[in-house]
């Protein structure tokens, strides 16, 4: 089962990108 821990640790690194863009844009509209 390695394609479980693969899709897991995949989905986790999207997450973690897409919650990491959204603070960035979140600070950059506080920051204006």
């Amino acid at each position: 089962m390695w394609y479980f821990s693969w899709v897991l640790g995949l989905g986790f690194a999207v997450t973690l990108a897409v919650l990491n863009a959204i603070w960035l844009e979140v600070r950059a509209d506080q920051n204006n």
